[in-house]
């Protein structure tokens, strides 16, 4: 009886042991996938099975790329209700930025787009925030905006938008368009504060003011 007793107390001990590790390593699942979704390139649902750039199995180099060309002129309204356009900026530089509400990595650079639209104001530049998910309704696109401390125009897209910039498969999405209108810098994911900057920076110094922005 004894022995019985013993034996199934090392059972319990046992199964306790395996319910433990397989608790720990879901935690540590969850961890890791968190801290990758944080760190890497975020993947508009539709579009694939990938999880991030870093795992698109393509090379960089081989990445389509809208750098170079003419920004693809849109129409779109505001969150209040306002018509605005591409060419409305004409001969001034402007960030396109394709943003979601459910993007982590969306929400860190936004208040840096927001601190570098006040610094580079009295250089003409403009940014405009084009949300992708506005099946997630106006409000909760407000909420986030707010939240986010963003001035700058956000605007709904119309689905036609996103596939003229090249499908988007990774969000956030820049284009940075210059005073000619031609896109001198795109870049796909989270990058550092820096990094955004220069490329403002570029974007300020690149084109001339009198040719005009493909648009609408």
């Amino acid at each position: 009886m004894r022995r019985s007793g013993l034996v199934f107390g090392v059972m319990v001990v046992g199964i306790a042991l395996l319910l433990w590790a397989g608790w720990h390593n879901l935690r540590a699942r969850r961890a890791a996938m968190q801290q990758a979704q944080e760190n890497h390139v975020v993947l508009v649902p539709d579009k694939g099975d990938h999880t991030g750039k870093a795992d698109s199995g393509a090379p960089e180099s081989e990445a389509p790329t809208m750098r170079g060309k003419v920004a693809p002129g849109f129409s779109l309204m505001t969150l209040d209700g306002k018509k605005v356009s591409l060419s409305d900026y004409k001969g001034r530089p402007v960030l396109v930025n394709f943003w979601a509400t459910w993007c982590g990595p969306c929400k860190v650079e936004m208040p840096w787009f927001e601190e570098f639209h006040k610094q580079y104001a009295a250089q003409g530049l403009e940014i405009l925030g084009l949300a992708d998910d506005v099946d997630a309704g106006k409000d909760a696109i407000a909420k986030v905006a707010q939240k986010t401390g963003v001035t700058y125009p956000i605007l709904l897209t119309d689905g036609k938008v996103q596939t003229a910039y090249g499908g988007l498969d990774y969000l956030p999405m820049s284009f940075y368009v210059d005073k000619s209108g031609v896109i001198v810098e795109e870049t796909a994911g989270l990058g550092s504060k820096d990094e955004i900057e220069a490329h403002i920076k570029k974007m300020i110094a690149s084109g001339a003011p009198a040719t005009a922005v493909g648009g609408q």
